[in-house]
């Protein structure tokens, strides 16, 4: 199995998933609720994270859903994703809205 590194800011929080492992996955990796995981279908938006290291490489192409939905949100321009939608293919570095 190969693991890679997810980096969570501002905690500074190291987490080892296994590579292709969904992000909604860290509830059952860490006891702390770090990214606020809402309906996990993409539709409320409490999830949203800023990506400071990875990009589409590390959390996969989002799809035209998650674009509309995070230009709804002001978030749009490509720094930004719905943890509920991504899975880990590569160490990344995510900053968490507090």
């Amino acid at each position: 199995m190969i693991l890679k590194k997810l980096t969570l800011q501002p905690q500074g929080l190291e987490v080892m998933l296994p590579a292709g492992s969904r992000l909604t996955d860290l509830e059952y990796e860490i006891q702390q609720r770090v990214i606020p995981f809402g309906c996990r279908s993409g539709a409320c938006g409490s999830c949203v994270v800023e990506v400071v290291e990875g990009g589409t490489a590390a959390l996969g192409e989002p799809d035209l859903d998650e674009l509309d939905f995070l230009e709804d949100l002001g978030k749009s321009g490509g720094n930004h994703r719905l943890a509920c939608q991504c899975r880990l293919l590569d160490s990344a570095t995510l900053r968490v809205a507090e």
